[in-house]
C-alpha cells in the first residue's frame, strides 16, 4: 500500500537528543506506514552520522554540505516528498506525535490544503519570543486578512502538490513558516488551524533571536509586495499626500503661499502611487508565468 503521509524534519546540530527523539519518530512512522524525510542542514557535529543510522526503505536522509537555514532544509525535504500529504515537525522533541494523527484526520475529513498546528494557549518559552510573535502577527494582519493565529508554528500539514508549487517563493531562513502560511491564505486555499500540545524543548538552545524577528518582518513585506504590492504603496502614498496637504494648507493660511516641502510631499505621493500601479501590473504578470 502506498504511503499517505511524509513527515519532514529539518535537523541542525541536534546530536545530543537525536538517538531518543528520532528513534521514537521512526517507530511511530513505521507503524503507520508513513514516510520520513530528515534533512541534515550542514550540521557541524555528528548529526549526519546519527541520521544515516536510521535510514531504510521508508526513512530518507538528505544532507546539505553547508547550512542553508531552517527554511532551506524544509524546502529540500518537502521537495522530496511524494505522498499526498506532508507534515513538518521539529527535531527537538517539542511536538507530540499523537497530534500528527489528528491533523491528518482533519486534513482528510475537511479536504483542507493546509492545517496549522496552533500553540495558542501554550505558554511561550520567553516573554521576548512572545512579544516577537505578537509584533509579527500584528503586522501580517495589517497587510492581509489573517484567519490564522499561530502563523509561525513549526507543525503544519500540507497538500504536497500545492506546497511544492510555492517552495520557490519561500525564504531559506526561519521566516519560512510565516511566509508559506501567508502564501496559502493569499492564494485562497483552505487553511485551517487545530490546537496541538507542546512539550519542553530538548537539546541545544534555540537560535531564534531579534534578528530572526527582523528577517521575518522583512520577508512578510517582501511577500506582500510580490502578491499585492498596492497594500504597501497605496498607504504610503496616502500618508505623504495627507501630510503634504496638511502642511501646505497650514503654510498657505499662515504666509499666504505654498510650501516647497508640501509640494515635494505631494509629488512624492503621486510617484509612489504610480510605482504601486506598475508593481501591481508586474506582480500579476509574474504570477501568471
Amino acid at each position: 500500500m502506498d504511503a499517505l503521509l511524509t513527515v519532514v524534519i529539518p535537523v541542525y546540530n541536534e546530536a545530543d537528543v537525536l538517538p531518543v527523539v528520532i528513534k521514537d519518530i521512526t517507530e511511530y512512522c513505521q507503524k503507520r506506514k508513513w514516510r520520513l524525510i530528515m534533512v541534515n542542514d550542514g550540521s557541524s557535529d555528528n548529526t549526519g552520522e546519527i541520521l544515516d543510522g536510521f535510514s531504510n526503505d521508508m526513512v530518507s536522509v538528505a544532507h546539505h554540505k553547508v547550512n542553508r537555514g531552517y527554511g532551506g532544509a524544509l524546502i529540500t525535504g518537502l521537495g522530496l516528498a511524494e505522498t499526498k500529504y506532508a507534515i513538518t515537525i521539529d527535531a527537538d522533541g517539542q511536538h507530540c506525535l499523537e497530534d500528527i494523527d489528528r491533523l491528518l484526520e482533519v486534513m482528510q475529513n475537511r479536504d483542507a490544503d493546509m492545517i496549522v498546528g496552533s500553540r495558542k494557549g501554550n505558554k511561550s518559552s520567553s516573554w521576548f519570543r512572545g512579544l516577537g510573535k505578537f509584533v509579527i502577527r500584528s503586522l501580517a494582519k495589517i497587510l492581509m486578512p489573517l484567519p490564522i493565529y499561530d502563523i509561525n508554528s513549526g507543525m503544519k500539514i500540507y497538500n504536497t502538490k500545492l506546497i511544492q508549487q510555492y517552495l520557490k517563493f519561500c525564504p531559506t531562513n526561519m521566516a519560512f513558516s510565516d511566509i508559506i502560511t501567508l502564501i496559502f491564505i493569499r492564494q485562497r486555499h483552505l487553511v485551517l488551524e487545530e490546537p496541538i500540545s507542546i512539550r519542553e524543548r530538548q537539546g541545544s538552545k534555540s537560535t531564534i533571536n531579534i534578528m530572526t524577528a527582523f528577517d521575518t518582518i522583512m520577508e512578510i513585506v517582501h511577500i506582500v509586495i510580490f502578491f499585492n504590492p498596492f497594500k504597501i504603496f497605496f498607504p504610503a502614498a496616502m500618508l505623504l499626500f495627507m501630510v503634504g496637504m496638511t502642511w501646505g494648507g497650514y503654510c498657505y493660511m499662515k504666509n499666504n503661499q505654498l510650501s516647497t516641502a508640501s509640494g515635494t510631499l505631494l509629488i512624492s505621493s503621486v510617484i509612489i502611487l504610480l510605482m504601486g500601479l506598475i508593481s501591481e501590473q508586474l506582480s500579476q504578470i509574474r504570477r501568471n508565468l
